[in-house]
């Protein structure tokens, strides 16, 4: 079944029998998949690359080597990623963008390549971990989320439910603690 999603073409639903959602674009076709061990390298760079290029407007230099070092501890990430569900998007074998989110409907990560950035690759991926967790039964989601992602959560109906002042490796961050309704 064919299904228009923000702008693309979206065919073969993405199932709990692990097939892939393919979606169509003017320019080319990108998969969405759930995440792979051997995703971990490509993931971490492209969250690298995505921070020191598509926050430069926000975040100073400091900033920016505090939220996404150079030099990534890749045991770190395994960690931090098995604990949460991952899906990637790719353009034949070139990673386009992932999301990462908890199974209490926690939205951890959402990030693009820069290559990719404003294409809809992050709401594609974001509603189809919406879904997801919609299919769960979750009354709300939650994220964390940056001044340069707010305007991204709130397209897709959160709000803000406070500001927070963060340090990160000596560097101050301000992030929104934002929330979205799953009740109809």
């Amino acid at each position: 079944m064919l299904q228009e999603v923000t702008g693309v073409l979206v065919i073969n639903q993405l199932s709990n029998t692990g097939a892939d959602r393919i979606i169509m674009t003017t320019a080319s076709s990108i998969t969405i998949r759930k995440y792979r061990i051997q995703d971990l390298s490509p993931v971490v760079r492209l969250f690298t690359d995505s921070v020191h290029e598509l926050t430069a407007a926000a975040y100073d230099e400091t900033q920016r080597y505090a939220w996404a070092s150079r030099t990534p501890n890749l045991d770190t990430w395994q960690q931090r990623l098995e604990g949460m569900e991952t899906l990637v998007a790719e353009d034949g074998s070139a990673l386009a963008g992932f999301i990462s989110y908890e199974p209490d409907g926690n939205i951890d990560l959402v990030y693009t390549a820069p290559n990719y950035a404003r294409q809809g690759i992050a709401s594609t991926l974001y509603l189809e971990a919406e879904e997801q967790l919609k299919a769960k039964d979750l009354k709300e989601l939650r994220t964390e989320s940056s001044v340069v992602a707010r305007p991204f959560f709130e397209r897709h109906g959160f709000e803000v439910v406070d500001e927070q002042r963060v340090t990160v490796r000596g560097a101050h961050f301000l992030r929104y603690n934002m929330r979205k309704s799953l009740l109809a």
